[in-house]
């Protein structure tokens, strides 16, 4: 028993010596969090809380990498700027009141501010707006994933009918009217051809255009070792331990891009949405959503598919006590849609200190302060 007791005593000893400390976030001072994750080297960052859904393609938060944009859709400078124009558009709507602009205004962070957007004739969706910022970073669109592509998410809206209601041929045809457009069209493309492909290109690669700039978080663990807040170094260790948000919000994007089940469902009540199964009609994906993005995250209030809650101490809050409940209830014992919440939404028991300190770090995020006009339009 003795000598069991003086090896396990050894093992601490080397494991102090190699910078060991286990995955308790109170194990480190403020210091030694500055200094390793200030240091340059991401291999020196202590290990992650992961859950072993999440360990599979786990990729690391960081600074963002360069843009990457489609080999049938490569940047040009005169095809964003056309794109910029048709973003701005409002005659890309049936109305011709409502652009792409309406609910991703570059004034409110290239969102709206509401809980959900109004669109055609004061008509009202059920999900939230996301930011436009970074979005050539997302791999599929929309909370639900339905859009595959930039350049296909971009007709969704113009043809939605609580949107911008118009058949993108005849968004097409409004546009080709316009003679002002052609020169921008033949720059862009080689020919003043008018198409619904080359409009949604156009615009796909403005919005792609839209990358945030380098923030405190980026220059910090770039080297910038004063750049963070005690609180907000703290922080950003919770992140990735105690308060397990690595797990969904990881790689440079702050997205793992996949879909979760947090138990906001609603599944039978007012705000009921059904999330992933709408696209993908299986029975687990109930009540999932694509993860979105922590980028300029604290500009981009209200939050959550829904846009239910309104700070984001209200959903660091929420994600402490654990989320939604998802219980069935009578009949809803045996519906076998009833939404089952991602097992990697538990309690995490947080101090108020730390509630806090977590949002101090999610506001080191934010970088974009460039506020764009609107361009003028061709006549």
């Amino acid at each position: 028993m003795k000598e069991r007791y003086l090896a396990i005593i050894a093992i601490l000893a080397v494991g102090a010596m190699l910078g060991y400390r286990p995955n308790d976030p109170t194990a480190y001072t403020v210091d030694e969090l500055r200094k390793l994750y200030s240091g340059g080297d991401q291999s020196r960052w202590p290990k992650p809380h992961l859950f072993a859904e999440a360990e599979g393609d786990f990729q690391d938060v960081g600074p963002l990498p360069p843009m990457q944009y489609p080999a049938d859709n490569p940047y040009s400078e005169d095809k964003m700027e056309l794109g910029k124009q048709l973003f701005f558009d409002p005659r890309l709507s049936k109305s011709g009141q409502i652009a792409c602009a309406s609910c991703h205004n570059p004034e409110l962070g290239w969102a709206d501010g509401s809980r959900v957007s109004f669109g055609h004739d004061r008509k009202t969706g059920s999900r939230n707006a996301p930011t436009l910022l970074n979005v050539g970073y997302a791999k599929t669109f929309f909370w639900d994933g339905r859009s595959e592509t930039l350049e296909e998410q971009v007709k969704s809206p113009i043809e939605n009918p609580v949107e911008m209601n118009l058949h993108m041929d005849l968004a097409t045809k409004n546009i080709r009217k316009i003679k002002g457009y052609k020169p921008a069209f033949e720059k862009a493309f080689g020919s003043g051809e008018v198409t619904k492909d080359r409009i949604a290109k156009a615009i796909a690669t403005f919005e792609r255009s839209l990358i945030s700039p380098p923030s405190r978080f980026d220059k910090f663990v770039s080297g910038k070792k004063d750049a963070l807040s005690d609180a907000e170094v703290k922080g950003l260790h919770l992140f990735r331990t105690k308060a397990n948000c690595i797990n969904c919000h990881n790689t440079p994007y702050f997205s793992d891009q996949k879909f979760h089940n947090l138990g906001l469902t609603y599944y039978g009540r007012k705000y009921e949405d059904l999330g992933r199964y709408l696209v993908s009609l299986k029975n687990e994906d109930v009540g999932k959503f694509k993860t979105p993005t922590l980028r300029e995250v604290s500009e981009n209030k209200p939050y959550m598919h829904n846009g239910l809650f309104p700070e984001l101490a209200n959903i660091v809050m929420m994600y402490n006590a654990g989320m939604g409940r998802e219980t069935p209830r009578g009949d809803q014992v045996n519906d076998p849609k009833f939404p089952h919440k991602s097992e990697m939404v538990v309690k995490l028991n947080l101090t108020d200190e730390e509630v806090f300190d977590i949002v101090a770090f999610l506001k080191t995020l934010n970088s974009y302060k460039y506020k764009m006009r609107a361009p003028e339009l061709p006549k």
